[in-house]
């Protein structure tokens, strides 16, 4: 990670270009893809096997796209008894936070009997779409289905890129199962979001789409919109950890390197008021980045988009802090809920 003093002359012209980041869609992306949600519109199934061969170099039909009661029961013996207790774990806290979030249906009637309100009702199907290219992703599966059977949603399908000889991870069906999943196919691309988004003989047609993906599903996903609802255009992932001379080095490391290992394309940034900690998390980076399976990607991340940014005071971090307005902020602080209200932008904190 390279570092920085926000005093130095040059920093502002590199703050403005780390800020300016965003979802860069080649037009080749998008090209592309638009012919992909063309083949499967007119085409269905059919164009979606062929599609998945392609691209995926797997062979399916409507049989064997569907992962079938065997393959989760198979899922959940090839798993830890740990692991499960974690999924289950996450899940049962994920569902406790979002049952915090249901908005209530309200009437009022007002002078001449005006009846006025707002009636909340669930969506009938729900897609939530689960990356699978480069890794395995259980997380995605629990944060994108529990809010919805949170919600009320009565159908949930899940597609998800097949693995070699069409597998999907242990870990993906154990949790899409504890999720309450209805189906689960092994459909991954720009494909798989035209697929939900039309419907096709196979995968039914949802009401929204949720999920993060690669280039070609967050395409298919702004192409689509309109067609289908959805969440947001997730980009690569990112993660800002404000931290002062308190800090735990080894902590602020394991934090940034959570996220850099997503994706060569991921933005880490750490600002602090302590070039002890800097230097110290530095040596924590190359140390933990030893033991990590993902070790070359996370490297890669670090080296193209990686950060360390030493400020004069803490209210400079949160301020900078705020201008980049970063999907996950962390504050590694004393006092951490002082230093909350001059957070202004962020996606979680």
């Amino acid at each position: 990670m390279r570092i920085y003093k926000s005093s130095e002359p040059d920093f502002r012209a590199y703050w403005r270009k780390l800020v300016s980041r965003g979802i860069d869609l080649p037009s080749e992306v998008e090209e592309r893809t638009l012919k992909i949600i063309s083949r499967v519109r007119a085409g269905g199934d059919d164009a979606l096997w062929e599609l998945t061969w392609e691209l995926d170099k797997v062979k399916l039909d409507s049989n064997s796209s569907q992962v079938s009661s065997e393959e989760i029961s198979q899922a959940y013996k090839s798993l830890p008894p740990e692991d499960l207790s974690a999924l289950k774990f996450a899940a049962s806290r994920i569902e406790r936070y979002h049952q915090r979030q249901v908005t209530s249906s309200w009437f009022i009637t007002e002078e001449e009997g005006v009846s006025l309100g707002q009636l909340i009702q669930p969506l009938g199907k729900v897609g939530v779409y689960v990356p699978g290219g480069k890794a395995s992703y259980p997380s995605s599966v629990l944060m994108g289905a529990v809010p919805a059977k949170v919600a009320g949603v009565p159908h949930i399908v899940i597609c998800t890129p097949p693995g070699p000889q069409g597998r999907l991870h242990p870990a993906v069906l154990a949790a899409a199962d504890i999720a309450g999943v209805n189906q689960i196919y092994k459909v991954g691309g720009a494909q798989a979001i035209a697929a939900m988004a039309y419907g096709t003989q196979t995968i039914p047609r949802v009401d929204k789409i949720v999920g993060p993906g690669n280039l070609y599903v967050t395409a298919a996903k702004r192409l689509l919109f309109g067609q289908v609802d959805i969440d947001m255009l997730a980009g690569p992932s990112e993660l800002v950890v404000v931290a002062d001379e308190t800090a735990k080095p080894e902590f602020v490391g394991a934090d940034l390197l959570s996220q850099a290992e997503h994706d060569q394309e991921a933005t880490v940034l750490l600002l602090t008021t302590s070039q002890n900690l800097a230097t110290k998390v530095e040596t924590s980076l190359e140390a933990q980045l030893k033991t990590l399976s993902r070790a070359d990607i996370t490297r890669q991340a670090l080296d193209l988009h990686g950060t360390i940014i030493i400020t004069q005071t803490l209210e400079e971090a949160l301020e900078l802090a705020s201008e980049f307005a970063p999907e996950h902020l962390e504050l590694a602080v004393a006092e951490p809920y002082r230093w909350l209200k001059l957070v202004r932008h962020a996606g979680a904190v």
